[in-house]
């Protein structure tokens, strides 16, 4: 682990291809997804399936409702993936599932699923860490060699640099997660969570005009971000503030939206991670950056990191909706490649928890 290299172990039958089923459940989405890695070593996404739980507008989603939509629609959004990928159970090698981080209840659920199907078909258990997944397909789909990399979602925000087959932490959140502060903005000036809150503040800032001043705060390589939250949302009782659509007057040069709140909500929190984000890179000199997360699909985050990293000379990656939000397939990608390093997790200890940290995966697919 820290400190210490371990040497790759040889790859199991490397002459042959391998198939792998990946479940995916930490949050409101359930995704499956089957991938194949061809004897070249070539990688290909046969189906990426998923499924999301919506609550109504101003709703956050609970972790016993989310499990119990997990359990519903587990059945068929396995049976599409196989569909789709034109497979059947008794043709996988390996069956990988997210232990965490995550919310309980869904994780429990589809660990539950996922080792039903280990027992019944007798296929090894994988498991696999929710930001090595998205991390692994993040690398699989750009291209990108050995990036910084930054991790934003709903429940986790990271700045993560690979070292020694160990994904090490440079930064991270010292509260909420960016993904969970926008949600939560979302639901004060009740956005719709269709197809996700996250995308909804996305497009009300592009409407918005007007920068408002919130608290920036950076702490060295970490970042805090729920006096953000707070600040912005006391601006929704403020006398100047009128939701769009209400009539204005003309002379009201000083009044502002919820639009505007949006974009400034955004442009604050994304400033804060394209500064730490372009530190890391400048500590190991890396000319790469890799956003990874629900909230990498960010169009205005993408732009503002995009300028960062072209003024050091450098290029961002990053991944569509397929591949950005939660999805089975990433856990697939990370769990074979573990899996082909002679890693199973037997049955007995097929657990999941809530807090998985990045740093304690040993990676050692990388040498």
């Amino acid at each position: 682990m820290p400190g210490r290299i371990r040497k790759p172990g040889p790859l199991k039958n490397p002459e042959r291809p391998y198939l792998a089923l990946g479940l995916e459940g930490s949050a409101n989405k359930l995704g499956a997804g089957v991938i194949k890695h061809a004897e070249d070593g070539s990688s290909t996404v046969l189906s990426n399936v998923r499924h999301t739980y919506i609550t109504p507008p101003g709703e956050g989603f609970q972790p016993r409702d989310t499990a119990l939509h997990h359990r519903e629609w587990a059945l068929k959004v396995i049976e599409d993936c196989l569909s789709k990928a034109g497979v059947s159970m008794h043709d996988l090698d390996c069956i990988c599932y997210t232990k965490g981080p995550g919310m309980g209840a869904p994780l429990q659920s589809v660990v539950l699923v996922a080792r039903t199907l280990s027992l019944l078909f007798n296929k090894p258990l994988v498991g696999v860490n929710h930001c090595v997944g998205h991390i692994e397909m993040g690398r699989e789909i750009t291209g990108a060699k050995n990036p910084i990399v930054l991790y934003v979602s709903g429940g986790n925000t990271q700045v993560i640099a690979y070292s020694r087959q160990c994904y090490r932490i440079f930064g991270e959140t010292l509260d909420i997660a960016v993904g969970n502060c926008l949600d939560r903005f979302a639901r004060v000036i009740n956005l719709s969570n269709d197809p996700s809150p996250g995308y909804n503040i996305e497009q009300e800032a592009k409407k918005g005009k007007r920068l408002l001043p919130l608290p920036y705060a950076t702490k060295g390589m970490d970042v805090s971000l729920s006096g953000i939250l707070t600040s912005t949302e006391a601006y929704t009782t403020d006398k100047r503030y009128r939701a769009d659509g209400l009539p204005r007057n003309p002379e009201d040069s000083d009044i502002f939206s919820s639009a505007d709140l949006c974009f400034s909500l955004q442009e604050t929190v994304f400033a804060m991670l394209v500064e730490i984000t372009e530190r890391a890179m400048a500590h190991i000199g890396s000319k790469e950056v890799l956003i990874v997360g629900g909230v990498g699909c960010n169009e205005r985050l993408q732009e503002m990191m995009g300028i960062m990293a072209c003024e050091r000379g450098g290029r961002v990656f990053a991944t569509d909706e397929r591949f950005c939000i939660d999805n089975g397939i990433m856990i697939a990608q990370a769990g074979l490649l573990s899996f082909r390093m002679g890693q199973q997790t037997p049955i007995s200890k097929s657990t999941c928890t809530q807090r998985f940290r990045t740093d304690q995966v040993h990676v050692a697919w990388r040498s």
